[in-house]
């Protein structure tokens, strides 16, 4: 299958088959992406991969060698249910040793980028308090961070605390390291800042590692936006004009398509569409395939 010349394309883990890692490894290699993005959610069964043995990375190691394929980032959004800036101090621990713990993973893996949630919170109440938690447990991240050399990158997300590149830049004037980056999702993004996208992109370009790819709705004064599970070419994002002007600006980061088709029937083929819909758009905006 056709990909892209000089960027990695990757697939969020929740894109592929509920199905063992050989299979789905075997999957995403056979649709041809380059990577397959790890979901580390709030859930039980996939926090406890935070506990992996040295065995099950080797074995997972293996099979990804085997089939010509790597593992290149994480999606940390356990930090939903353990969130860095919560009020509950016992929770704050939790999420400050996960987050070790996920380092020291992702350092096993051979992983470079850990995509952190940008919530301060997400289940209880927002305040000056949860912020400041937020910036203080993420300066002490970072140190953990930058021992092992691994990037921490905020998501553009669907909440306020951080969702523009605009925010983003002003967290990273609290924690000024150089292994904090931001981690875009292009429908998160448009959702948000429709009228000035390309501006945000502009303004943080050089703090970008890594872009997510899906269809949102947009957020309106009488509508919250939808953020999830919107299939492509049935949303609001101009994703034209988005990889139009990265392409331009010779944006050689990794793109990585978020679905969440595991809880569907037939995902492969609904992953096989939105790859084909997704390198469609690359090619008519100028991208080079191979």
């Amino acid at each position: 299958m056709l990909n892209l010349k000089n960027n990695f394309l990757g697939v969020y883990e929740k894109a592929l088959p509920k199905v063992s890692w050989p299979e789905k490894i075997k999957v995403a290699s056979e649709l041809g992406f380059d990577f397959i993005e790890l979901s580390i959610d709030e859930s039980d069964e996939r926090l406890e991969r935070l506990n992996w043995s040295d065995k099950q990375v080797e074995e997972i190691l293996l099979e990804c060698k085997q089939n010509n394929i790597f593992i290149r980032s994480i999606c940390f959004s356990g930090q939903r249910r353990y969130p860095m800036g919560s009020h509950d101090k016992e929770i704050r621990k939790t999420s400050m040793k996960l987050l070790e713990q996920c380092i020291i993973l992702a350092h096993k893996l051979g992983i470079k980028i850990i995509q952190l949630a940008g919530y301060d919170v997400f289940y209880e109440e927002k305040d000056q308090t949860t912020k400041e938690y937020f910036l203080k447990n993420l300066n002490e991240a970072m140190k953990i961070a930058n021992r092992y050399a691994i990037n921490l990158s905020i998501e553009i997300m669907d909440d306020v605390f951080i969702n523009s590149i605009s925010k983003f830049l002003e967290i990273k004037k609290e924690v000024n390291y150089p292994w904090l980056s931001v981690y875009p999702d292009l429908g998160n993004l448009w959702a948000w800042n429709s009228d000035n996208s390309i501006e945000e992109l502009e303004k943080g370009f050089n703090e970008v590692v890594a872009l997510h790819i899906k269809d949102t709705l947009l957020v309106k004064e009488d509508f919250p936006g939808k953020f999830k599970n919107v299939e492509f070419g049935e949303g609001d994002v101009d994703f034209k004009m988005l990889l139009k002007y990265l392409n331009t600006k010779q944006y050689s980061g990794s793109f990585v398509i978020e679905a969440w088709y595991e809880d569907f029937p037939k995902t492969v083929s609904l992953l096989e569409n939105a790859k084909k819909y997704v390198l469609n758009i690359f090619k008519e905006t100028g991208w080079e395939l191979c």
